[in-house]
């Protein structure tokens, strides 16, 4: 089982998790919490070019459509294509059975630019604060 204390967050609540030369993507539980019943998923195409920060899906909820961003730049080399009848994996298991796509990087240091675990956390603590503020 993969550990989402050891994968790599962006502050727009994705994670990227490298393991065996690809890095597999997908949302924090923070963030399909806040998406709340997901309901449909579009994945981006195998061999699609994503770029770090930028749009690479669309998860629709019963509340909304949400953009989801690729958390390293690269060629996506592998979608979760079981999410096309079952997109509420990403609500169940979003660290394991709802991961979105796999990405070859065209740029491995990009994933020191993102958060670990800790800064993560904080990250999240931070926003619910202005939230309520």
């Amino acid at each position: 089982m993969s550990c989402p204390e050891n994968f790599k967050y962006t502050k727009t609540h994705e994670w990227a998790n490298l393991e065996a030369g690809k890095t597999r993507v997908g949302i924090s539980d923070y963030a399909q919490k806040e998406i709340s019943d997901v309901v449909f998923v579009e994945l981006p195409k195998v061999g699609q070019d994503v770029e770090q920060g930028k749009s690479m899906c669309v998860i629709e909820s019963v509340k909304a459509a949400f953009d989801i961003y690729a958390p390293v730049t690269g060629k996506v080399i592998a979608v979760n294509s079981q999410l096309d009848t079952q997109p509420e994996t990403v609500n169940d298991d979003p660290f394991e059975q709802g991961w979105l796509v796999d990405i070859e990087m065209s740029d491995p240091s990009q994933l020191d630019q993102l958060m670990d675990w800790e800064a993560y956390q904080t990250h999240i603590q931070q926003a619910a604060k202005e939230t309520q503020a």
